[in-house]
């Protein structure tokens, strides 16, 4: 394993955190913490610790001896000193010779001990980090050390890899237990720089930052090394065969089995494929050695004890991988049932069973699907399960899988104190992906901020490539270039989408053009191509969502911005409004055809907003039309107040929320009786 110490860099983290009041040693913690979190073979998405013994002032201005530890969740990557707060160390260690504490009153303990109250709560490993009397402690989940521990006879292979510096821990959860058996270990052994903990990970310690981190890509470049050296055989594979059918295409019905029909359970489904993954999931075995457990042991919140293992039947079309999915599924469930009901009874606790539906799915010759609440939940499945994946394949070439039992891993599953880590309030829309069209107009931008605010999964949809760019510079958003008015770009849009979020639950069909002109003088051309901007771009994006939404089957919107142009038209302005009026229809039409499945389809009317269609030009040449200000214009409604395109955001929310409405036209102007519905 490259050691990535650079003393240049280390120098510019000395320098900034001085800068900003943070001590030495806080800022190499900091360093060296990242470059353990920025190695993916080490340790991967909050997993891992690190700590530092330095001193802290209290409120009152004394300074204390404190041990700055990892805070519970913080992603080793990109911490900041924030991540690590300050915890009293003389009391931690006057616990040493306590034989016994809850995790309850442990994290009490902790907590209260802390300089800042208003800090993260301390990782469940800061005793053990207390009781080891070195300045640094690293603690990661190196892959490699986890190859030659999860395997028959891992402890002896350990004891051949390693020299008299390096201590072997038989499996302990973590916590206060595992403390005491650390400095239990370390009092025989005080020459000791290295714990391997079995079927866990890696900690290293010392009085200096780098030699704490060379420790740590010493011995796991040891392990490494030993794991090379064994005889190695390629795990035996399926045979391959061909499916009709492409990720995209079952995306939206595993989403949909996963709800289990439940509009209200809804979950993101992220899509990958590489080598590791295709290795992993078509062995011959591998429901075998898939279901013995994770790498490590906090994997399990994220990924489960086991993923699901799904073989389409050879040549099978939608229909027929359909039926086997939920087969597949409902036995998943039954024995997930099975593995809580068999352990829930061995622990003292009450146990609530979590929801049953996988976070791991692998299709044989499709790829892996991961499961999550959001994008970003699934994201660190995705990349739990490439590791569990890589760990277990590489363990089977020369040995056999092997974990901790089922009891001790479902007691990290159903701990507390793990189950908080991922634990948050929900939002109204966590689970639902919104599709924007037209989505870099003011309009369309007003409506992602109100979807992304009740926690939905936003995809901007635009044909301005530029302005596009731009707002993807800003965001954190999946924005894809695509002509509604052509039906194979709109495809190749929605399946992007399927294979990132697993299917689509609300469009909103935001896109159109203004075009003018006595309806009796224009241009065909220009009609037609009005037709296409302002119907026909809506009835492709509208076909396709149908399409992905009764795949789905846990119902789903349709959301059109329609114009007050398609009830009470301008003069001079029927080439936008004529296709306006064809899609109140069109709207009217897909609430009459799909409500049956569940699908609402309503539309948004409205009136005289500063946008991309009307802008300052435009506003101008209408109000001087009429002989009066461009501000008067813009409040010539009943209520004299100017309608903004975030009112039309609002009126897209409360359409796409309002579960029992459909085939409905929700009026955006003011008051224009003219241009009310009849």
């Amino acid at each position: 394993m490259k050691n990535n110490w650079s003393q240049n860099s280390a120098e510019k983290y000395l320098k900034k955190y001085k800068n900003i009041g943070f001590s030495k040693d806080l800022a190499l913690r900091v360093y060296t913490t990242r470059l353990l979190g920025r190695n993916k073979e080490l340790v991967l998405h909050g997993g891992g610790n690190t700590s530092v013994k330095t001193t802290a002032k209290d409120i009152d201005g004394k300074k204390y001896d404190v041990l700055c530890v990892k805070g519970s969740g913080w992603d080793m990557a990109d911490i900041e000193p924030e991540g690590l707060p300050a915890v009293k160390l003389e009391p931690l260690l006057a616990l040493k010779k306590k034989k016994y504490l809850s995790d309850e009153d442990m994290v009490s303990f902790q907590k209260r001990n802390l300089i800042n109250i208003k800090s993260p709560n301390p990782s469940v490993e800061t005793f053990l980090h207390a009781f080891l009397p070195f300045k640094f402690i690293d603690h990661t989940h190196a892959d490699a050390i986890l190859n030659v521990t999860n395997r028959p006879g891992g402890l002896k292979f350990c004891n051949k890899i390693f020299n008299n510096k390096v201590s072997v821990v038989p499996y302990i959860m973590p916590g206060f237990k595992l403390a005491k058996k650390v400095n239990e270990i370390y009092s025989k052994n005080p020459n000791i720089n290295c714990l391997i903990l079995m079927n866990h990970g890696i900690f290293t310690f010392g009085d200096d930052a780098k030699e704490t981190y060379d420790l740590m890509i010493k011995y796991v470049s040891q392990a490494e090394r030993a794991v090379k050296k064994l005889k190695a055989k390629k795990i035996k594979q399926i045979n391959k065969f061909s499916t009709k059918f492409n990720a995209h295409e079952i995306s939206p019905i595993i989403r949909g089995l996963l709800s289990d029909n439940n509009p209200d359970q809804k979950f993101i489904v992220n899509y990958k494929l590489n080598n590791h993954i295709k290795y992993f999931m078509n062995g011959k075995n591998v429901r075998t050695y898939s279901s013995k457990g994770t790498a490590t042991p906090d994997h399990v919140i994220r990924v489960k004890p086991f993923p699901l293992i799904i073989t389409p039947k050879k040549n099978s079309s939608i229909n027929d991988f359909k039926l086997t999915a939920e087969k597949a599924i409902k036995n998943y469930r039954k024995k997930y049932i099975n593995y809580f009901n068999k352990n829930k009874n061995k622990v003292k606790e009450k146990k609530v069973m979590l929801d049953t539906s996988p976070r791991v799915v692998f299709v044989q010759n499709v790829g892996m699907f991961s499961i999550g609440k959001d994008l970003n939940s699934a994201k660190i499945a995705r990349d739990l399960a490439e590791t569990n994946a890589k760990v277990i394949a590489s363990v089977e070439e020369t040995s056999k899988y092997k974990f901790i039992p089922e009891k001790d891993l479902f007691d990290v599953e159903y701990w507390s104190l793990e189950q908080a880590k991922i634990k948050r309030k929900k939002k109204l829309l966590e689970g639902n992906v919104v599709v924007i069209t037209g989505s870099t107009g003011t309009i369309g931008f007003e409506t992602y901020k109100m979807f992304k605010s009740y926690g939905a999964e936003v995809v901007l949809l635009d044909y301005n490539s530029d302005r596009l760019k731009n707002l993807q510079s800003k965001i954190n958003e999946l924005c894809i270039h695509c002509d509604v008015r052509n039906k194979k770009s709109v495809k190749n849009a929605f399946n992007q989408i399927c294979e990132k979020y697993g299917g689509i639950d609300i469009l909103i069909s935001n896109a159109g053009t203004a075009a003018t002109g006595a309806i009796g003088e224009v241009d065909d051309n220009l009609l037609r191509e009005s037709f296409e901007d302002n119907f026909f771009s809506h009835q492709n994006c509208a076909s396709e969502a149908i399409k992905i939404m009764k795949k789905q089957n846990i119902n789903g919107c349709l959301l059109f911005n329609i114009s007050k142009q398609s009830v009470n038209p301008g003069k001079n302005f029927g080439p936008y409004g004529l296709p306006k009026s064809a899609l109140l229809s069109l709207c009217k039409q897909y609430a009459v055809d799909y409500g049956s499945y569940g699908i609402r389809s309503n539309g948004v009317n409205a009136d005289r907003i500063r946008s991309g269609l009307m802008n300052d030009k435009m506003i101008r040449t209408r109000a001087k039309a009429r002989s009066i200000s461009t501000d008067d214009y813009m409040r010539g409604n009943l209520l004299l107040n100017e309608v903004k395109a975030e009112d039309v955001a609002k009126a897209f929310f409360h359409l796409a929320t309002s579960k029992k409405t459909t085939g409905a036209v929700l009026t955006v102007d003011g008051g224009n009786i003219a241009a009310s519905l009849r």
